[in-house]
């Protein structure tokens, strides 16, 4: 039979694992919250972010005094254990749970207590000799402790965010001279309007990705203010004069952000006005991503019996009963993990105005959804990199061979015969099934040698890299 330990709290006793990390307010919250069935181990940032805190917070109450240097010295040893990786398996809570993040907090202070219990020499749940609540969560709350970790685990998820997109960024430019010199229709409202360069169209994308990279972190900026010292709901109550700066002070270190304690603590302990805000900016991301996404397949469509100008990787097979159909699976899925970043969105904004008085309860979701759009994006883009935009392939003939039958080409002629009878032309060339060129041709209106200048591909990428040259 499995060996067990008896722990005791104001609402009874449980048992447990006599070797489990964990305690008894974790063990109730496991079983009080089976939701998801997403465990905290499953966000290290976020396990690591916890133990940066309590790190923190441990050496500010060992300046201070608040706990013995021995006590501290452990605890902290322990945090370091963690923020490397060790010990994550036993961060077992469901990440969305009630209680304001108290289960996550009271899940931190307990492994962190047992582990440290072990290298003073005791067994697990010997908390007379250091305690998960009077020490390593000494001076310190759920409702200030939670959310600053919860800012750390969205940081550090904001870094390969970017990393993954200015990969992306470069892929499209990439392609975008690939594809520099090949003339094609540009399209407004789905309908033929321009001509323009394939290369410019991919040149489009990968400005539209680099913007954001910039965006985000000019937003991640919001998080660096954080309400570590102000425990309950930003007084100070129990913790020592003097803890709060140097833990916030201690937190900067470790975590390598320039953090600064927020201006008014109690204001701080409610707001989620920053997790809403840098949520609305991986919605953006998504949004931009997902039009892109669109894009590739409207281009790739067909083969032949629609647009059919570019050829995306073929990665799978696209039907059980059509034998030879290859689908753009990759912008598919890529436009789906948009979505579900879209609705998270929604859910952190919901979550955020439901706060009341001087705590917001529902933080738990709106971690849970920032840090699940923030990994799934990131994989969704290095897949959209790797197994698409780096493989695309230009249909040249294709290209041309639509343009040269488009109507786009009597807005080249605008300039030289007037709009009147440019519109003419167009309106024969659409009831004859004529070319542009052929009726213009016809009308005697200009000489051969002047269309085929107006008309070159040469003249018409000219214009092309000449409003590119304007806007940068």
């Amino acid at each position: 039979m499995t060996q067990t330990r008896t722990e005791t709290d104001s609402i009874g006793s449980v048992e447990l694992p006599i070797n489990c990390l964990y305690g008894i307010q974790t063990e109730r919250a496991r079983q009080n919250f089976p939701i998801t069935g997403v465990p905290l181990a499953q966000f290290p940032s976020l396990v690591s972010a916890l133990a940066m805190v309590k790190s923190a917070a441990a050496q500010a109450n060992g300046d201070i005094g608040g706990i013995d240097a021995e006590k501290a010295r452990v605890i902290v040893e322990t945090c370091d254990e963690i923020i490397s990786g060790q010990h994550h398996d036993q961060f077992v809570v469901d990440v969305i749970q009630g209680g304001a993040g108290t289960s996550t907090n009271m899940n931190a202070n307990e492994v962190i207590a047992n582990i440290a219990l072990g290298k003073l020499g005791y067994a697990p749940g010997s908390y007379a000799h250091l305690h998960p609540n009077d020490d390593v969560n000494h001076g310190q709350s759920t409702n200030d402790v939670y959310p600053t970790a919860v800012r750390l685990a969205v940081l550090f998820h904001a870094a390969p965010l970017c990393e993954a997109l200015a990969r992306l960024q470069l892929a499209f430019e990439d392609r975008a001279q690939a594809f520099a010199d090949i003339p094609k229709v540009g399209r407004t409202q789905l309908q033929d309007a321009v001509p323009m360069s394939l290369g410019a169209e991919f040149k489009s994308f990968a400005v539209t990705v680099g913007e954001d990279i910039d965006r985000i972190h000019e937003i991640g900026k919001l998080l660096t203010e954080i309400n570590l010292g102000g425990t309950a709901i930003g007084t100070r109550v129990n913790a020592e004069a003097g803890y709060d700066t140097r833990a916030v002070a201690h937190l900067a270190r470790l975590s390598g952000f320039d953090l600064k304690q927020a201006s008014d603590l109690i204001e701080a302990s409610s707001d989620l006005g920053g997790f809403v805000t840098f949520s609305g900016i991986l919605k953006r991301v998504a949004v931009k991503l997902s039009k892109i996404c669109n894009d590739l397949r409207l281009l790739s469509s067909g083969p032949r019996a629609g647009l059919g100008e570019i050829v995306l990787p073929a990665v799978q097979a696209g039907s059980s009963i059509m034998p030879g159909k290859v689908n753009p699976v990759i912008p598919e899925v890529v436009n789906q993990v948009c979505y579900q970043v879209i609705g998270n969105d929604l859910t952190i904004t919901m979550a955020a105005e439901a706060g009341q008085l001087q705590l917001n309860a529902m933080e738990p979701v709106v971690a849970y959804n920032l840090l699940n759009s923030l990994t799934i994006m990131v994989n969704a883009i290095d897949v959209l990199t790797e197994k698409c935009v780096t493989g695309i392939r230009a249909d040249a003939d294709r290209c041309a061979a639509l343009l040269d039958n488009s109507l786009v080409l009597a807005t080249a002629l605008a300039p030289h015969l007037g709009y009147d009878a440019a519109a003419k032309i167009a309106k024969q060339a659409l009831s004859s099934g004529s070319s542009i060129r052929e009726v213009a041709r016809n009308s005697g209106l200009l000489s051969e040698q002047q269309l085929t200048e107006i008309l070159s591909p040469a003249a018409m990428l000219a214009q092309d890299i000449s409003q590119e040259t304007k806007v940068s």
